[in-house]
């Protein structure tokens, strides 16, 4: 079996060599064939013609034997085919050789004479030891045909050059096709060799060496592979690093509350309980770290069930204006403790959707919660809601830190953090966006650095057909 490409494609040249190479041969011969006893043909139909318009135009009043003889006389000593004349009977009445034979000729070429005027014959197999080609034209007197004048040559000549040119033509074949063989091979080697390079870095990779590259040995589709095994290398490294530095990340995250949490307990533990005021403190504290541990576990859950494809959303269209207004009362009172103006742009008429409120809502606590942290002390926040034809479209803006310009692009992708320090985990903006395009909306972010960030969420307009259903707070 050809299981190679390399093996396939040697065989699959040679084959189609094979086959040009018998075609050619056999035009070539069929051509060469045509030519020699073609002509051999047409020079014996010349000599009969000639013969036979004398015999007939110039010879009448004679005997058959006597006009024969007269013929045979008079043929050119350089003469060398054989010439006969025939009765009707097709008996020999006298050769070139000057003898006569009681022996009939029944060849086509004479039946064809003596039924139309002319025939010729060309015997494939050896008549008498010999192949043959032969022309016979009817002798006439007063327009009766009284015999046949026949004109034969042997052919074996013929077919000796014939075979020996067929030979000369079968050994240059077979050059040929040895030279395609060899060809084939070095055609092969030059396409599989780049192949199997690139087979042996996939395996590289498949073992976590990511670091191998590919040759490109030409501007071609193999080298258009290697372009792109080299790119998908670089972008696993990238996303390597990027997952690194996510556990780091979530590592630093998880032991930080913790520590804090730890380090109050013993406080506590050893300390004097009747203190009242420091209780409430370290309580205070370890239920704030208890939440942001609660938040990251909640969010790599999330993230894990989008990433397994278990995350599911029941729709049921609601008026996603009453949802802002609650966010906007419940971020207030955290806008006031940071000295930070929240403002909202509202429209009177509802916004219906239909989606799933609680993972819309996830969405929107995340962005207010991310406009909150990055904005400094006495900023503004600025929550927006307008219709746009089919598109509801909310904008949380803040006049913050904002973005550089090289994390902007990467933003929303999942392990990112970007180079902030207060940066979280790395996942809120990854499933906010996947919350976002089960919705079949669309979440983009437009930031610039040190004066802002919007985050521009579009969601389709529900068209109501029926009064909009309370939403279900779970």
């Amino acid at each position: 079996m050809l299981k190679g490409i390399r093996s396939r494609l040697i065989v699959y040249i040679t084959l189609m060599l094979l086959l040009i190479v018998l075609l050619l041969e056999g035009v070539f011969i069929a051509a060469v064939h045509y030519y020699y006893l073609g002509s051999a043909m047409e020079t014996l139909n010349s000599r009969a013609a000639t013969s036979a318009t004398f015999f007939n135009k110039y010879l009448e009043g004679y005997t058959l034997s006597e006009r024969a003889r007269y013929i045979l006389e008079n043929l050119s000593p350089e003469e060398s085919s054989k010439v006969e004349v025939l009765s009707p009977a097709g008996n020999v009445i006298i050769n070139s050789f000057g003898f006569s034979s009681q022996e009939k000729v029944n060849t086509p070429d004479v039946r064809a004479a003596l039924t139309s005027g002319k025939g010729s014959f060309q015997s494939l197999k050896p008549l008498q030891g010999e192949r043959i080609i032969a022309v016979s034209i009817a002798l006439k007197e007063s327009g009766s045909t009284i015999g046949v004048l026949r004109y034969s040559v042997s052919a074996e000549p013929l077919y000796a050059v014939i075979m020996r040119i067929v030979l000369n033509a079968a050994a240059v074949g077979l050059l040929v096709i040895g030279f395609g063989f060899v060809m084939s091979l070095l055609i092969a080697k030059r396409i599989v060799g780049p192949i199997q390079q690139l087979t042996g870095v996939a395996k590289e990779m498949a073992t976590g060496n990511f670091t191998v590259r590919a040759a490109k040995p030409y501007d071609d589709e193999v080298g258009t592979l290697a372009v792109t095994l080299n790119y998908m290398s670089e972008e696993i490294l990238k996303s390597e690093k990027i997952k690194y530095d996510f556990i780091s990340s979530v590592t630093h995250e998880l032991r930080t509350p913790l520590t804090s949490i730890k380090g109050w307990g013993e406080t506590l533990l050893v300390g004097d309980l009747s203190d009242k005021q420091e209780t409430l403190q370290g309580l205070e504290v370890m239920t704030g770290e208890t939440d942001r541990l609660i938040g990251l576990v909640e969010d790599l859950l999330d993230f894990s069930k989008f990433q397994a494809g278990e995350i599911k959303i029941v729709r049921q269209p609601y008026d996603l204006r009453g949802l802002l207004e609650d966010l906007l009362l419940q971020f207030r009172y955290r806008g006031q403790t940071k000295q930070i103006r929240l403002y909202a742009e509202l429209p009177d008429q509802p916004l219906p959707v239909d989606g799933d409120f609680n993972r819309l809502k996830q969405v929107f606590v995340n962005l207010l919660d991310n406009a909150f942290k990055f904005t400094p002390a006495q900023g503004a926040i600025r929550l927006t809601a307008v219709l746009n034809g089919e598109l509801i479209i909310i904008t949380v803006a803040d006049n913050g830190e904002g973005i550089e310009a090289a994390d902007l692009a990467q933003l929303g992708t999942k392990f990112f953090k970007g180079r902030s320090r207060q940066s979280g985990s790395g996942l809120g903006l990854a499933i906010c966006k996947e919350i976002i395009e089960l919705h079949d909306g669309r979440l983009r972010i437009e930031s610039e650095f040190t004066k802002g960030t919007s985050v521009i969420v579009e969601l389709p307009l529900y068209r109501l057909e029926q009064p909009l259903s309370p939403p279900v707070y779970l």
